[in-house]
């Protein structure tokens, strides 16, 4: 089992920047890959970032050049750092987890709001 838990959420003008946190815990050496997901009201979840245990990023687009997703191995901890945020980065956004046995794990979610 792995708990996640997020923080850094709020709200924030375009043009400014928020951190968000994902600490795991449990059996955090089982993960794989970590990751953001979002979901706007009336949209699907998508995938913002993920990065694996070998510390490769992967960016949606959208988000090239902006996010940057970074993780501490020995905290267990992935950060997203989110700069130039727009009002359409406003979502929900949820950590997730993937491990080596092939389970996933999301956390509850925390609320970004970017106002224009």
């Amino acid at each position: 089992q792995v708990r996640l838990v997020e923080s850094g959420g709020g709200l924030v003008q375009a043009g400014g920047s928020l951190r968000l946190s994902c600490a795991a815990s449990g059996s955090p050496f089982s993960i794989n890959t970590m990751g953001w997901y979002r979901q706007a009201p009336g949209k699907q979840r998508e995938l913002v970032t993920s990065i694996t245990s070998g510390a490769m990023p992967n960016y949606a687009d959208s988000v090239k050049g902006r996010f940057t997703i970074s993780r501490d191995n020995a905290k267990n901890t992935v950060y997203l750092q989110m700069n130039s945020l727009k009002p359409e980065d406003t979502a929900v956004y949820y950590c997730h987890a993937y491990t080596t046995s092939g389970r996933n794990y999301w956390g509850q979610g925390t609320q970004v709001t970017v106002s224009s």
